[in-house]
């Protein structure tokens, strides 16, 4: 269910029975979801347990006064729309009432039409509110999004697929090795699909730990864990409409897997902390550079999941498998850095040319942005050379490599290699190093120390 299709949720804040009563029958009349308690004490109990769009709060009520249940309440959801309600309205509690955050006011006794005019404003501004994050995230992805640059065989396949599955509602595993692209692929099936004006919202399974995670994806209410100050929205209740994109999915854990699956067959998700179901309607689209079937076997991927999971599957094939994809790529990522040089590269000499198709390219596209990237930096020239290309880890061909190495060297020591050729060639620059190796500059420090090149 879309955002704007879902009824706003109203809590009812009143020590006077009668006016609870009244509020309820209106509001619920007029399709609100609402619930009513009659004091500031229980209010905050049960917005501890559940996100509510708005709070109706009586000003004078014994024990905690309607200001401070205000106070309290946006501590814990900040989002939530606070409309007072007095019988004795003054500019002072007006004015001080907004300083709290609330946004309108009622004075009772007050007629349902204009219990009607101030919540439906009230639902509008938080509806307004909802729409505007919802922009930003769309245009944020939009921004990062890319086009899938590739002339062949394999890669025209690919995009026939992509475009036969985006108008329907199916759910798509995206497979193949990091850095062929499934990210785009899920974007583009997002631009192509009915939903294209909503929300494509991604998540990387690899990056946040279980609890994280299960918070990210479902949201939490205030005190559900160390560290949940505040009642959160779930990005899957933020993606409402949308596409939601898992990156890495089978790095999920089995209680999150059980949790997702969940999701995707009831359309329903509850708040780590939470006692209330939530509605949502979204597209999921998933992706991993793992066996999935393998991980079945050995029972660390829910057999049922991955079925939910792969209704469509597409393979992302490797560079090294569609090497006439590399001329065009390099030319689109020249003219996307290019953008951003005063001194524009107009592109590869033959021999640099020559040595980015024979490299195996292990991190596969990412690999060649990164490298052309670097290259652009380094390059003092028109054109990208094999000298601004030399690494220590692929200069040479990787049979040629084999055959002159008296031995085979570790990770670490290439990847200590690789750190220390970077810094050299920018002068020590830690900021430009960090950006040319795709890291940031904290993580890079941390290298450096570890094998102690400062």
């Amino acid at each position: 269910m879309s955002e704007e299709r879902r009824p706003a949720k109203i809590l009812v804040v009143d020590d006077e029975k009668v006016i609870r009563d009244s509020f309820c029958r209106v509001l619920l009349k007029d399709g609100y979801a609402v619930e009513a308690v009659e004091s500031g004490r229980l209010a905050l109990e049960r917005v501890a347990e559940e996100s509510f769009d708005i709070a109706l709060i009586d000003l004078k009520m014994p024990g905690l006064d309607g200001m401070e249940t205000l106070r309290e309440l946006k501590e814990k959801d900040p989002d939530v729309i606070g409309v007072m309600i007095t019988g004795y309205p003054t500019i002072e509690s007006a004015v001080k009432a907004v300083k709290l955050g609330a946004y309108d006011y009622l004075t009772k006794p007050c007629s349902p039409e204009e219990l009607r005019i101030v919540v439906a404003r009230a639902a509008e501004r938080r509806k307004l509110y909802f729409e505007k994050e919802q922009l930003r995230r769309r245009l944020d992805a939009r921004e990062l999004s890319e086009p899938i640059v590739g002339e062949s065989k394999a890669m025209r396949r690919v995009m026939e697929i992509i475009r036969k599955v985006a108008p329907a509602e199916s759910t798509v595993l995206l497979t193949g090795e990091s850095g062929t692209g499934k990210e785009l692929a899920a974007q583009a099936i997002h631009q192509l699909s009915p939903r294209k004006e909503k929300e494509f919202v991604a998540v990387d399974c690899n990056t946040l730990v279980e609890t994280l995670l299960e918070s990210e994806l479902f949201g939490h209410v205030k005190g559900s864990f160390t560290g949940a100050v505040n009642t959160k929205h779930g990005l899957l209740e933020l993606a409402n409409g949308g596409t939601f994109f898992f990156d890495e999915v089978g790095n999920l854990t089995l209680n999150t897997q059980s949790k997702l699956l969940r999701a995707i067959q009831e359309r329903e998700i509850k708040p780590v902390g939470g006692t209330q179901r939530i509605r949502v309607d979204v597209r999921i689209i998933a992706a991993t550079n793992q066996n999935l079937r393998e991980a079945i076997g050995r029972k660390t991927f829910r057999e049922d999941l991955f079925y939910r999971l792969s209704v469509v599957p597409i393979h992302l094939p490797p560079l090294r498998e569609r090497k006439e994809d590399i001329p065009p790529l390099i030319q689109y990522f020249i003219q996307r850095y290019n953008r951003k040089r005063k001194k524009p590269i107009t592109g590869v000499t033959p021999a640099a040319l020559e040595m980015l198709m024979k490299h195996n390219w292990p991190g596969n596209v990412r690999e060649l942005e990164n490298s052309i990237e670097r290259a652009m930096i380094l390059e003092e020239g028109e054109m990208i050379t094999p000298r601004s290309l030399s690494r220590p880890s692929w200069a040479e061909t990787p049979e040629k490599s084999t055959a002159h190495s008296p031995q085979l060297a570790s990770l670490e020591e290439l990847e200590k290699e690789h750190i220390a050729f970077i810094l050299q060639q920018t002068d020590g620059h830690k900021s430009r190093a960090a950006k040319i190796l795709g890291i940031d500059r904290k993580t890079l420090y941390q290298k450096v120390q570890k094998y102690r090149l400062s």
